[in-house]
């Protein structure tokens, strides 16, 4: 986890949000994947990560606490009534010394690739840029439609425009030639490269997060329930890069079983390689 190279001046440390209580998958920080908690899924690969100094878990419950510890990783108590995962995530920040790049990855993701993080991280070392956050392609006309999934829209340098859990941008000519846009899509299968879906890493300068988490919800984030539009209603400057490999944010019972599924493959491939480089040593 030690910096190399031209990342060597920056000082990360990961903070992933975890809380017990979820809507529509209870307790899915602690469910199993492949033999382990979720969460150690997602504090392993953070920790993969050359730019990483450090990888805290911040939750409100013991439960989480125990495992994370007993895994041999770090995990921090913080109040139990913050509205977000960000408050949640400032919390622990503010009471870190000497840290200038914080790191906020979702509990929720155990496919991340370290690379994904190394990246965000180098991104972060522009200095026009206060937040860095990340993006894949889309490739079904069921994603573009799903409110579910947050579109992202970015200028010619990378840097975010806006964020929208509608299709954005809109296709215009082709929905007026097709009727709907889920007809445009399915009979003009191009048209789902404009489409860009936004995931849940973030990177910030700690005095930006500090300061984010102390402003007002904006307008547009009330209105599409985003929190990021708040840091684009003031003006921030993100910088979005896109993930160095697809990853899957667990929220429903399907998503977890796709999940051990990539998981259970991903085990059988090594498996299957290290069998092949002992034949041929």
């Amino acid at each position: 986890m030690n910096p190399t190279g031209s990342n060597s001046q920056t000082k990360a440390v990961v903070i992933i949000p975890a809380r017990f209580a979820s809507s529509r998958l209870p307790g899915k920080a602690l469910l199993e994947i492949g033999g382990k908690p979720m969460i150690c899924w997602v504090t392993e690969r953070a920790m993969e990560a050359r730019n990483v100094a450090r990888v805290i878990v911040a939750t409100d419950d013991e439960r989480i606490v125990d495992v994370v510890r007993s895994a041999g990783c770090e995990a921090v108590m913080t109040r139990s009534d913050h509205a977000s995962g960000t408050d949640r995530l400032a919390e622990v920040a503010e009471t870190l010394e000497g840290v200038d790049v914080i790191v906020n990855l979702q509990g929720d993701e155990p496919l991340i690739s370290a690379q994904t993080i190394e990246r965000a991280i180098e991104a972060s070392n522009d200095g026009s840029v206060e937040i860095v956050t990340t993006w894949e392609a889309i490739e079904t006309a069921a994603d573009v439609l799903n409110p579910d999934i947050v579109k992202i829209v970015m200028d010619n340098l990378g840097r975010a425009l806006y964020f929208s859990r509608s299709p954005v941008p809109y296709p215009r000519e082709a929905v007026r030639k097709h009727v709907t846009l889920e007809t445009a899509l399915r009979n003009e299968p191009c048209l789902l490269a404009q489409f860009r879906k936004h995931t849940g890493l973030y990177v910030y300068r700690k005095e930006v997060l500090l300061e984010f988490t102390k402003w007002p919800q904006s307008h547009l984030e009330r209105v599409e329930c985003l929190e990021q539009l708040r840091a684009v209603e003031r003006g921030v400057r993100i910088k979005a890069i896109e993930a160095s490999t697809p990853s899957i944010g667990v929220d429903t019972r399907e998503d977890l079983e796709r999940v051990r599924a990539s998981i259970q493959k991903e085990h059988l491939d090594f498996a299957v390689e290290r069998f092949k480089s002992r034949l041929q040593g």
